[in-house]
């Protein structure tokens, strides 16, 4: 798999997260900065690497589930693993500047 490949496999993949809110909170989880890392392998495999607002998040089985579900539809990919972490914890400084201006920080 070439990096251009890859490259538009990661942009289809942002374009999905995208498209996937915490349910508390009115932005959706890539411009939360709930993903940490998004990995493509040569083979096309995908991972994941997130975090939830909080450990005791009330969508902590289900957000991670969907995320796994919605990219597994991304075209070209073979496999998609997600992984969740608590490292380092998510504060409001990981908000992507669009999602300070949603919820009125800026």
């Amino acid at each position: 798999m070439t990096p251009e490949q890859k490259r538009a496999i990661e942009v289809d993949v942002i374009t999905v997260l995208r498209t996937i809110y915490d349910p508390e909170i009115p932005v959706n989880i890539y411009e939360l900065g709930l993903i940490y890392e998004i990995s493509i392998s040569d083979e096309a495999d995908v991972k994941v690497l997130m975090t939830l607002t909080s450990p005791n998040c009330p969508v902590a089985e289900s957000l991670p589930q969907e995320v796994q579900e919605k990219v597994g539809l991304v075209k070209n990919t073979r496999s998609v693993k997600v992984e969740l972490t608590f490292e380092p914890v998510w504060d409001q400084s990981m908000l992507s500047d669009e999602a300070k201006l949603e919820l009125g920080f800026l």
